[in-house]
């Protein structure tokens, strides 16, 4: 693919995020959701983040890996239970990161 393809292929990527993301962004003055609807949507950013990072989580490498060595699997599931126990982002983020570089780089 050379340059001009991956530019064209970049510039028409971001056309149609923009078109869908702004098509909505500007209706939604306009348009009245219920009360259900609007409850559902608090979900849509949780689901989506699930689905970019459960793939990494189970398949670091392109294969299954569900073991001890999985540094990724493993921060993920601390980072899954700070998160739970301390309802709070930042220190969720830090702690998990911190767990994933201090295994993935064997520092201790």
């Amino acid at each position: 693919m050379n340059t001009l393809e991956q530019v064209t292929l970049i510039v028409g990527m971001m056309a149609v995020t923009f078109g869908v993301r702004y098509s909505v962004l500007a209706m939604s003055g306009r348009i009245t959701m219920s009360q259900r609807v609007e409850q559902a949507l608090r979900y849509v950013p949780v689901a989506v983040l699930t689905a970019l990072c459960t793939p990494i989580l189970f398949k670091p490498e392109g294969s299954w890996l569900l073991s001890f060595d999985n540094s990724h699997l493993i921060a993920g599931i601390a980072a899954i239970i700070i998160a739970a126990l301390s309802r709070h982002l930042l220190l969720t983020i830090v702690l998990g990161m911190g767990l994933f570089l201090v295994l993935h780089l064997k520092i201790l």
